[in-house]
């Protein structure tokens, strides 16, 4: 009798366990992660400051949640116990200093200067993960590439579009043309391997990069063209032929009305406008007085002001969410 109890509960106990199992498989299955690639350079990197006192930490974002003019729409950035949020819904994987790693839950601290342990800095990918993980209900994967100071004409210059027509100098040498594209790549191939049996989707590209090609007279007038060539050679190795684009514009110092930051960022548009199921994301408006900013000085990383990082990355979230919709 008991030997027959016995067998009863142990059938029982297997046939639950088989159900659950291929429930979560059908689960995984009916519902892959939803991917992004993130690139670029310092800007995608992530420059903003989170609770520095440069400046009297005019413009960090502890200042910035309570002084500025998006204050309430970043209240969501921490907890009842004034803990930074971190969203288990939303993982980042981003790779600094050559070989770290940096895999977790979105919230502040995903930028360069982890390489040395540092976590007070923030980029765009903060509000443009806040906005993806609020319009899924499926998990979704930041995968961010980014390294500073690099161009589209060099360091990414994709595959289609050959070799430079004039001398890139040392910055890339000639050798190293292309090797942010090719490192871009190969990191993403290593999250998504990271993924093991897990059902993934990439659902989109947001590109946020520009400075080193708009201070090279050379590049403004071919960067329209090589946009387009990285988003098709980039669709082409992940084959995801309409994956979705947002290119965010170079919005440094706000508008202007001549000069080189005016004809690049005509470049930006004109290359955007030119890939199908993509979007151009303007962002002059989130520039912020440098009086009001940590880093005064520092006009090519958005004077370091965290809210304008966090307004670029809400921005083209939004602009991401409209191409998936």
């Amino acid at each position: 009798m008991k030997q027959n109890t016995f067998r009863h509960i142990k059938m029982k106990y297997i046939a639950t366990l088989l159900i659950t199992t291929l429930f979560a498989a059908a689960s995984a299955e009916a519902n892959p992660i939803k991917v992004f690639i993130l690139a670029g350079q310092s800007n995608m990197e992530g420059q903003g400051s989170v609770d520095h006192d440069y400046n009297e930490g005019k413009g960090n974002l502890v200042w910035s949640m309570a002084n500025s003019k998006s204050a309430d729409r970043m209240k969501k950035l921490k907890n009842e116990k004034g803990e930074w949020v971190v969203r288990d819904d939303v993982q980042v994987s981003f790779k600094v200093g050559g070989d770290k790693l940096l895999k977790g839950g979105l919230t502040v601290g995903y930028t360069g200067y982890a390489a040395d342990g540092s976590r007070r800095h923030m980029g765009p990918e903060l509000g443009f993960g806040f906005v993806l993980g609020d319009f899924y209900e499926e998990p979704v994967l930041l995968i961010k590439t980014a390294w500073g100071g690099h161009s589209l004409h060099g360091h990414f210059r994709s595959p289609s579009s050959g070799k430079p027509a004039y001398d890139t100098g040392n910055w890339p040498k000639p050798e190293d043309v292309g090797q942010s594209y090719r490192q871009m790549v190969k990191e993403v191939r290593a999250a998504l391997a990271d993924l093991g049996d897990q059902k993934y989707e990439i659902a989109g590209f947001y590109w946020q990069q520009g400075f080193n090609d708009m201070v090279t007279p050379q590049a403004i007038p071919e960067y329209a063209q090589l946009l387009v060539n990285l988003v098709s050679d980039l669709r082409k190795e992940f084959n995801v032929p309409n994956m979705p684009v947002v290119v965010g514009q170079l919005g440094n110092g706000g508008p202007v009305t001549e000069g080189a930051m005016f004809e690049f960022r005509k470049a930006q548009e004109e290359g955007t406008k030119q890939i199908k199921n993509a979007l151009f994301v303007k962002t002059t408006d989130f520039a912020r007085p440098a009086e009001l900013s940590p880093c005064p000085t520092h006009g090519h990383h958005w004077f370091a002001n965290a809210e304008s990082y966090f307004l670029i990355g809400e921005a083209c979230g939004e602009g991401m969410k409209s191409l998936l919709k």
